[in-house]
């Protein structure tokens, strides 16, 4: 299947293996400027287009942070939970901190995209051998350079890459509309109910057509408008863990469990189960809840803030204060209304070693209470818009699931793809 392909120690097929480093953060005049700057658990994206920090060039002379460049693979050398390991393939260039490796490849002997899938597949072995090397755990750049890696000439593994390659261009035009149409759903919140501009009786915008506004608790408010808090709007439920001691509360198919973490770099709006399922023992021995589907998941602590619609009954831990909508509010007003408050939320959590909202003070937050018919024509409205983001996820989680099949496949030789009119079959 691969008698044609050769192994390499990664270092003897690429330009340069390296690290990089982080500017004084005291030092201001060094933050903030023209040039990108990745951290490493921004790796969690495949493919970066934008970092969530920038540099100056006084920050970059008076560091060890070094460039990436486009085309360049990074990858987690260190970082919490399931960071170290993960690796992104660079659409700009950008520097890097002293937590990411970067390796560019001598690109007559081995194309970019099929290391980037390479490491992709190799997640598990990258983190077991980056265990036994440091006592953080961490990967290194003499660990890459020793790596070795199996290729095949470079127009297959061109075709190879190209292939994968096409799933994900799918898939992040997906996200890109989805993208759109949440943000969408969140300009027509903000102009119904924070600028108050939703249709008159004439279809006209409600304030600026001289709409008659009263005094609230919460400011200007439309008149017959209420000021009424989150409890008014659904009811606040908690969750629970079973005992890890019991391995029969615990399986891969069974009551679906979320976890804060489960929406740790989720970008979706909709979710169907977390890393791991709960049994009907571990159920009826735990205080977590049964949530409906519709349910707006909402986490409590560490952090604050993370969000998302069940797709489908769901349990979580403590971690969550859920939302499950009334009838009259639904889903989509309680999710946008949730949104546009999570600064107001976390305002008003407490604790010594990390902040924590508690359902009973969750309840208290104020919110506005709009007429039925208002709530009505902004749920007609964004119902379609909700429904094409899930549609959009769904064929993602498709497209996931063929390119995380074919992944270990291609790069393994067990499927091979076709050059020119040579059919090549790992089948046979």
């Amino acid at each position: 299947m691969t008698s044609n392909w050769k192994e390499y120690l990664l270092e003897d097929i690429t330009e340069k293996i390296f690290s990089g480093g982080t500017p004084s953060t005291k030092k201001n005049e060094y933050w903030n400027g023209e040039f990108p700057w990745l951290s490493s658990g921004e790796t969690r994206n495949d493919f970066i287009y934008s970092t969530e920090k920038s540099i100056t060039e006084e920050g970059i002379k008076n560091s060890s942070t070094k460039l990436a460049k486009k085309n360049d693979i990074v990858i987690a050398s260190a970082g919490q939970g399931n960071t170290r390991g993960q690796v992104a393939f660079c659409k700009i260039n950008t520097y890097i901190n002293q937590s990411v490796i970067a390796v560019r490849t001598n690109e007559t002997y081995l194309d970019p995209l099929f290391l980037f899938y390479n490491f992709k597949g190799r997640y598990r072995e990258l983190r077991k051998i980056s265990d036994g090397h440091s006592i953080r755990g961490s990967l290194t750049t003499k660990i890459l350079k020793r790596l070795k890696i199996k290729v095949p000439a470079i127009k297959e593994q061109k075709k190879i890459s190209s292939l994968l390659y096409s799933l994900d261009q799918r898939i992040e035009t997906n996200n890109r509309i989805n993208e759109k149409l949440e943000e969408m759903a969140q300009a027509l919140f903000k102009h119904w109910f924070v600028d108050f501009e939703f249709p008159n009786e004439n279809g006209k915008p409600y304030k600026s057509s001289g709409g008659e506004m009263v005094e609230s608790e919460l400011g200007m408010i439309p008149k017959g408008w209420e000021v009424g808090t989150i409890k008014d709007i659904g009811e606040v439920v908690g969750g629970g863990t079973p005992s890890k001691k019991k391995n029969d509360y615990y399986t891969s198919n069974g009551i679906p469990w979320i976890t804060p973490k489960d929406l740790s770099g989720f970008n979706k709006r909709y979710i169907k189960k977390g890393s791991i399922d709960i049994t009907h023992k571990g159920y009826k021995n735990s205080s977590a809840k049964m949530l409906p589907k519709g349910s707006v998941l909402f986490s409590s602590r560490a952090p604050i803030g993370y969000i998302a619609i069940a797709s489908n009954e769901v349990t979580t831990n403590q971690g969550f204060k859920s939302v499950v909508p009334f009838e009259n509010f639904g889903t989509e007003f309680v999710f946008q209304t949730l949104k546009n408050n999570i600064e107001t939320i976390k305002n008003r959590a407490s604790g010594s070693t990390f902040k924590e909202i508690s359902g009973g003070e969750l309840k208290k937050i104020e919110v506005i209470l709009p007429p039925q018919n208002v709530v009505d024509k902004f749920n007609q409205r964004t119902k379609k818009i909700g429904e094409l983001i899930a549609t959009y996820e769904e064929q993602n989680e498709r497209l996931e699931k063929l390119r995380d099949t074919l992944l270990p496949k291609l790069m393994s030789g067990e499927i091979r793809v076709p050059l020119d009119d040579e059919v090549l079959s790992g089948q046979s």
